[in-house]
């Protein structure tokens, strides 16, 4: 079954508040568990939001500043006393490979986890499997930072109408899928016959950067975009300085990206209450939303057919 569902761990800046932890956010991505920036506290976020360290497959840090990583030996360290049996790939900076280094082994454990570490250099495909595309571009913040861009390999949609036509019914359905084809009553029946082509769906996860043109092409037409939104405008020199994302800001990434929803989060312990986020936000974009730690958000159902 296809679940594509973000949980928030962790929605605040350099500074946790009483609220928010700081920044940690889990994908269920059909059969991948994609964990982004594992700030400090995210194995205690994922015990109180029912996240299992085991459904873990693949791990993305944008950046090696510590309110986006230092939660990773913990979670790395339970992955070990799980026994998980999977191996874990591990997306960051090149630049940072001393800091994952230490983060791998700050402590004594048994390193039972076999880990893929993929230092990101330059921008572009960094992963592909049947399954996905993982994108990765530089971002424009205070040290070296990339965002990442998750899409879902293109596949078929069965229509029941051509099936029963067909008179493929039940079990014969699932080996149809499998294997492609299926002999019924002495007639070859393909999947393309009885199918129609359908584009996967994609997500951008975008942290800690200036406004600018690799953000635009990371977000381009996503059907979710997971974005920074550290200050309100009034703040923007602010978001200059330290290399930051005002919500409007974000929220002009979102609609000349041409995404479907817009995620704003990672937001500065200055604000206790993020409404004037939300309303300043949607003078740009109007399908966005704020959240707060343990917040579910479900990627939109888009009928999206190859032409």
């Amino acid at each position: 079954m296809s679940i594509k569902r973000l949980i928030i761990l962790g929605s605040s800046a350099q500074v946790p508040t009483r609220e928010r932890n700081h920044s940690g956010y889990f994908m269920h991505w059909n059969r991948e568990g994609l964990l982004f920036d594992p700030g400090e506290g995210t194995q205690r976020q994922m015990c109180r939001f029912n996240v299992r360290a085991s459904t873990i497959t693949k791990i993305f840090i944008t950046h090696f500043h510590g309110d986006h990583c230092l939660g990773l030996p913990g979670v790395i360290q339970r992955l070990a006393l799980d026994n998980i049996t999977h191996s874990v790939d591990i997306f960051f900076p090149a630049s940072g490979m001393e800091f994952y280094d230490n983060l791998i082994r700050a402590s004594s454990y048994h390193q039972g986890v076999k880990m893929n570490p993929h230092p990101v250099e330059d921008g572009g495909e960094i992963f592909v499997d049947p399954s996905m595309r993982i994108q990765a571009e530089a971002l424009d913040h205070t040290i070296d930072a990339f965002g990442y861009k998750i899409t879902e390999s293109d596949s078929l949609t069965v229509i029941p109408e051509k099936l029963k036509r067909a008179g493929i019914f039940g079990a014969d359905i699932g080996s149809l899928k499998s294997d492609g084809s299926i002999e019924i009553k002495g007639k070859k029946v393909s999947l393309e016959e009885v199918s129609i082509p359908k584009k996967g769906q994609s997500m951008a996860f975008i942290m800690d950067t200036r406004y600018c043109r690799n953000a635009l092409n990371l977000a381009h037409e996503v059907d979710l975009l997971i974005c920074e939104s550290t200050y309100t405008s009034e703040h923007s020199e602010l978001a200059k300085t330290y290399g930051h994302l005002t919500s409007a800001q974000a929220a002009r990434i979102a609609r000349l990206s041409n995404a479907g929803r817009l995620v704003l989060t990672h937001y500065s312990q200055r604000y206790l209450d993020t409404r004037g986020m939300l309303s300043e936000a949607k003078e740009e974009f109007s399908n966005c939303v704020v959240v707060a730690d343990g917040d579910n958000i479900d990627l939109p159902v888009v009928k999206r057919v190859l032409e």
